[in-house]
């Protein structure tokens, strides 16, 4: 608007000087009239206006794109806290309520179930209310789940769960979407920002649990309900950015339909869902019993648990630089490899070590391949498909079909030590699964796209 009246102005101001001129006006009238100039005043104000009007839209527009990534942030902030913050916990909430090893796994097992039956259904939601709406939705849920879940009784504790489950699948399934449309030259950056702040908040849920509810003496409940602070931090960045998308929304984006959901019939795409599914069983059968396991070591309840903060700090440069290399090579088979490799001596240095400083290296490495290969996980949401419907499609499937095998994790591994009483089945139970970890990365580390695979 700026540019055109910047140019048409000095235009007409020229062709009202012109036809002064062929009038013969100039000759009798050595300067032009009081008019010409009061057009020419006239025009410099608007100028001056128009120009005041795109510097604050300029600014409206960075306020806008520092808030979206701050809910991108404070979203991520939310994906973790509420699961890992339980591990620490789950012993004392075990002796506490009165449950079975397997049946208290179900508190890290159900949001999964909640991922995977909610999953498929998210994308047709965030089309139908758009991503923003739709996300918002999801924080809410969380944090009413939060808050029920605080209440000591069995009850509430599995229904604040299962709300939380619901409230973070709607937010897992969109966030690699939103990330698509939103920034599709930054995928990986944008991946490995999120990523990252994934993990530490996922850390210092897990590192704090403890000092909260033993150190402070408030309980496991208040120690939990803490972990609502982030989500309504969250919930209040996205009014706005719902408000101000309202607002933007002059121009229809629209997208290629897939009829038939094509997406589930991609060996590809199945590849992706197998290599997300299994690195996220690995994660929250850490996040839920690797506590438990340092116990067999000698270790304090408290140690334990910063332990378990420890592997997921020492991997927070992992999330951050995977997928910043993965999007630099065409093929990620690779990376994969590594990160399986490093999961692999992990967990075998816990079945087979005795001393402290084996309990330390393969902490490391269990660290390093859980926080490097869930972002490499979702980057592949993003780097498979062609669209941001496209990327909440598989990002739909993909973690509809991951989490039912994740959310068997916990409660498989809690049966098994139930069975054996001990760790070494559960162990190298762990280790056969990473296997299929790079046996499945290998495959969706490919340089294709998911869409693309029938041409």
């Amino acid at each position: 608007m700026y540019f055109r009246i910047k140019v048409i102005c000095p235009v007409v101001l020229f062709e009202m000087f012109l036809l002064y001129a062929i009038a013969g006006q100039l000759e009798s009238h050595p300067f032009p009239p009081t008019w010409v100039y009061a057009i020419f005043v006239e025009t410099s104000f608007l100028e001056a206006a128009v120009l005041e009007i795109e510097k604050e839209k300029e600014q409206s527009n960075r306020m806008y794109a520092f808030l979206l990534v701050a809910g991108i942030v404070f979203v991520a902030f939310n994906l973790r806290p509420s699961i890992t913050s339980v591990g620490p916990l789950i012993g004392i909430i075990r002796d506490d309520v009165g449950l079975s090893n397997w049946s208290v796994g179900l508190l890290t097992s159900l949001p999964l179930v909640a991922f995977a039956i909610l999953s498929p259904i998210v994308p047709k939601i965030g089309i139908q209310l758009t991503n923003e709406r739709t996300m918002l939705i999801g924080l809410i849920l969380l944090l009413i789940g939060v808050s029920v879940r605080s209440v000591s009784m069995v009850s509430f504790l599995f229904i604040g769960t299962l709300f939380i489950g619901l409230g973070i699948a709607i937010c897992n399934v969109l966030l690699p979407g939103v990330i698509k449309e939103k920034f599709p030259t930054k995928v990986a950056l944008m991946t490995s920002v999120y990523s990252t702040s994934m993990g530490i908040f996922s850390a210092i849920a897990s590192g704090l649990s403890i000092p909260f509810a033993v150190g402070m003496g408030l309980g496991w409940q208040i120690s939990l309900l803490i972990w609502g602070i982030p989500a309504f931090i969250a919930i209040i960045i996205w009014i706005y950015i719902v408000k101000k998308d309202r607002k933007q929304k002059s121009v229809d984006v629209s997208y290629v339909h897939t009829p038939g959901n094509r997406t589930w019939k991609s060996p590809l795409a199945w590849q992706v869902a197998g290599f997300m599914g299994l690195q996220s069983f690995l994660f929250y059968v850490s996040v839920s019993w690797i506590p438990e396991i340092l116990l067999d070591y000698g270790v304090s309840i408290s140690t334990a648990g910063w332990m378990l903060s420890f592997i997921l700090f020492i991997g927070l440069p992992a999330s951050f630089i995977v997928p910043m290399i993965a999007g630099r090579f065409k093929s990620q088979s690779g990376i994969v490899l590594v990160m399986g490799l490093f999961s692999i001596t992990g967990y075998g240095g816990l079945l087979l070590g005795n001393s402290f400083t084996v309990m330390v290296i393969s902490s490391i490495l269990i660290g390093i391949t859980l926080n490097g290969s869930f972002a490499l996980a979702l980057a592949f949401l993003g780097m498979r498909a062609r669209n941001a419907k496209q990327a909440a499609e598989l990002s739909g499937m993909a973690q509809s079909i991951g989490y039912v095998l994740a959310a068997i994790g916990p409660m498989f591994i809690g049966y098994l030590y139930d069975l054996t009483n001990m760790w070494t089945v559960p162990l190298l139970t762990l280790i056969g699964v990473a296997c299929f970890v790079i046996l499945f990365g290998m495959g969706a580390g490919r340089d294709k796209f998911v869409l693309d695979e029938e041409n």
